[in-house]
């Protein structure tokens, strides 16, 4: 009976080139997003960066990132969770196994991996939230097609009227994880003055693990003040939604929803990006609640837009050797998105090259892009004698309790 079960908990191998594409491309938007952080270029002063000779062009690249970076990439790296979420399902089903365990194991694993990523490598991790909001997926697995959608645009507009809440009465759950966060500031002498440069300054991991430890309060802060986990949330169901319809295993039966998808998403997503981008550049002069009505209509039109106009070159231009190099890095999402964090810290950070605190915006984005061409290089070798990523070889075994072989026969 058990020998039963251990093979009926084999994950199914097939593998959709269009899911590993998209997953890769978000890593890219993933690292423009987060590598002016790590450069420290986000953290420092108007007067610092007005200073900067590139203070003119690092202004143009920063409106770019708001108009076609923010938000877009993390909505299509959750919407591919929540379609991962409903193929483990189905897999272990079709294989007799109990998938809402071993879904739950898998996010267990994630969150221990989330949390040791947030407390030794970097503060700005997303790992965490998404196997927390992951757990409650499986309350939705029952819910109709319509009942799905119904929850993820409640999800997604909920934000709305939380702010609304808050600039009508004053009360914000985020002031506890606010206080926290300067106070563990103050523990270590982390003040405003010197928050730009303390990575830069460090010369020893334990500088760099103290501002970590800041650094987790702050990023509670960011999620709590930023509604993030609803967001998340009503992303994950879409997901789950697409998942469940598997629209991305009939691309030529939905040419028409596609292009629907894609010509509604720009038109409203693009030029609401552009408002957008510039109430985020002049300090949201119309309030936090229109700022985030402006996020609500852009970011998410826009990366919808972007998932569809994939999926239709894809579709036209199946056999484009590019989409399969693209594969690559998302086939070792998690491996890359930990290598990321790495490669920040070893560039920008004062046990490093210490180029933080001095690099352009610019520079900054030039260097995300060399490091991502260099995953997909590494990627595209590793994938080439072994069946998966490192991280994803050690997830995959502690979720299904048994052994794979790693390398390719």
């Amino acid at each position: 009976m058990s020998k039963q079960k251990t093979i009926s908990a084999e994950p199914v191998k097939k593998r959709y080139v269009v899911l590993d594409m998209l997953r890769g491309l978000a890593l890219l938007g993933i690292i423009m997003a987060n590598f002016p952080e790590f450069s420290l270029w986000t953290f420092q002063t108007e007067v610092t960066l007005s200073a900067m000779p590139s203070a003119h062009s690092d202004n143009i690249m920063h409106w770019f990132l708001y108009i076609f970076v923010d938000g877009k990439f993390y909505t299509l790296f959750s919407l591919l969770f929540g379609i991962g979420f409903s193929i483990i399902i189905n897999n272990c089903q079709k294989r007799g196994a109990n998938g809402i365990v071993v879904f739950y194991r898998r996010m267990a694993i994630l969150a221990i991996i989330g949390l040791a990523h947030l407390l030794l490598l970097w503060s700005g991790d997303i790992l965490l939230l998404y196997a927390l909001m992951g757990m409650l997926l499986p309350l939705f697995w029952r819910c109709s097609d319509k009942g799905l959608l119904r929850w993820a645009a409640l999800f997604l507009i909920i934000p709305i009227f939380i702010d609304l809440i808050r600039q009508t009465s004053g009360f914000s759950l985020a002031e506890y994880p606010y206080r926290a966060w300067w106070d563990k500031c103050g523990e270590y002498g982390i003040t405003e003055e010197n928050f730009g440069t303390w990575l830069h300054d460090s010369d020893s991991y334990s500088g760099i693990h103290q501002f970590l430890m800041q650094g987790a309060w702050e990023r509670l802060w960011e999620f709590v003040e930023g509604n993030r986990y609803f967001k998340v949330l009503g992303l994950f169901l879409i997901g789950l939604y697409v998942g469940r319809q598997r629209l991305y295993a009939d691309l030529r039966n939905r040419i028409r929803l596609l292009k629907c998808i894609l010509y509604i998403g720009v038109v409203i997503g693009f030029p609401l990006s552009i408002v957008y981008g510039w109430s985020a550049m002049n300090g949201h002069p119309w309030g936090n609640v229109w700022h985030t009505v402006l996020y609500t209509f852009s970011v998410y039109p826009l990366s919808f837009a972007y998932v569809a106009g994939l999926a239709l070159m894809y579709n036209r231009f199946e056999n484009l050797h590019i989409w399969k190099l693209l594969s690559y890095p998302g086939r070792m999402a998690l491996t890359n998105y930990l290598l990321q964090s790495v490669l920040g810290i070893v560039l920008f950070y004062g046990i490093g090259f210490g180029m933080g605190s001095e690099t352009s915006l610019v520079s900054t984005e030039c260097m995300a892009v060399g490091v991502y061409c260099f995953e997909v290089l590494v990627s595209f070798v590793w994938l080439r004698h072994f069946q998966f990523g490192p991280t994803e070889w050690v997830w995959r075994m502690l979720t299904y309790k048994r052994y794979f072989k790693i390398q390719k026969s």
